[in-house]
């Protein structure tokens, strides 16, 4: 008994947040106690090749079932396991072609048993489908690094922001947090988080590019920190991106994490906005990602002007 809980107490489960892999121990997480919230987070070829397997274990389950019987079922030329396993799949899907049936008292309790499972495993899948289907999915794009440049003349931090789908995104609203290690006065250290406040973090018609933007000033928790003060406490950004899509009146979120190596000191994003040749204003996503060296900023602390 000992063994098994100190084997249970070293189980370790790996979180990915963003890009980044975390262990965690001492929690239980049984397979069965949160069925539903795997069945709607894993990929779709997982997904379907798990109901695939399922439904192969029942109906070979319930064949042998009915290979127990006494030759339960009519019409079935040599009672061999793969014909009644067939026999099984018909039962379950509740197709019944007529072929195939029931003939003693036996085999009508295992088939009515298994008719009630086929329908509560149609059910099941049909639910768990239609709400993957149609859960609202924002295609927002995040850039893939923020930038610190002077804008307006103050050092600011940067992040661009598109909307793949280029519809229209109403009540778009952004929130910025950092987060980061911090001491107490007791000597213990604790990760604490800080809204970072955006100069506008709201956007009435979210349609093509928004980039957000925040102004380093004696207010802001980054003010008076440099690149190695970011990786001594650890530092990392969280941007949620909020809205309503004007096509299907769903509400959208959508996360971009970024740890404190992926800010880009003393850079600008790439104008991506010129004039086509027709006349019409262009934006290239191509270079949606692309950074520009700029002025060198020493610190986030630099003297304002």
């Amino acid at each position: 008994m000992a063994k098994a809980g100190k084997a249970k107490q070293r189980k370790t489960h790996i979180v990915r947040i963003g890009t980044r892999e975390i262990e965690t121990r001492g929690l239980h997480q049984g397979f069965w106690t949160d069925l539903y919230h795997r069945s709607m987070t894993v990929h779709w070829p997982t997904f379907f090749g798990s109901a695939a397997l399922v439904f192969i274990i029942l109906n070979a389950f319930f064949a042998v079932l009915y290979f127990l019987g006494d030759h339960p079922i009519a019409n079935v030329g040599s009672d061999s396991i793969l014909e009644l396993f067939f026999f099984s799949i018909e039962t379950l899907a509740t197709v019944g072609y007529g072929d195939m049936h029931p003939q003693t008292y036996y085999a009508h309790v295992v088939a009515t048993v298994e008719i009630f499972t086929g329908m509560s495993f149609l059910a099941v899948m049909t639910g768990l489908i239609f709400a993957r289907f149609s859960r609202p999915r924002a295609r927002f794009v995040f850039a893939d690094h923020p930038v610190v440049a002077r804008h307006q003349g103050k050092p600011t931090l940067m992040i661009r922001i598109a909307n793949a789908r280029d519809n229209a995104i109403s009540q778009a609203t952004a929130r910025l947090w950092l987060f980061r290690l911090e001491n107490t006065a007791e000597g213990y250290q604790l990760r604490r988080y800080h809204e970072l406040k955006l100069d506008r973090s709201e956007h009435p018609m979210f349609t093509l590019s928004w980039t957000i933007f925040h102004v380093i000033d004696e207010t802001s928790p980054l003010f008076g920190m440099s690149t190695d003060d970011l990786v001594v406490s650890d530092v990392a950004l969280a941007l949620n991106v909020g809205g309503v899509d004007d096509s299907s009146l769903q509400q959208l979120y959508a996360r971009a994490l970024y740890a404190h190596q992926d800010i880009r000191w003393n850079h600008r994003y790439k104008d991506i906005t010129s004039i086509s040749p027709e006349g019409r204003l262009l934006i290239d996503h191509n270079m949606f990602h692309d950074v520009v060296a700029r002025v060198k900023i020493n610190r986030f602390a630099a003297v304002l002007t």
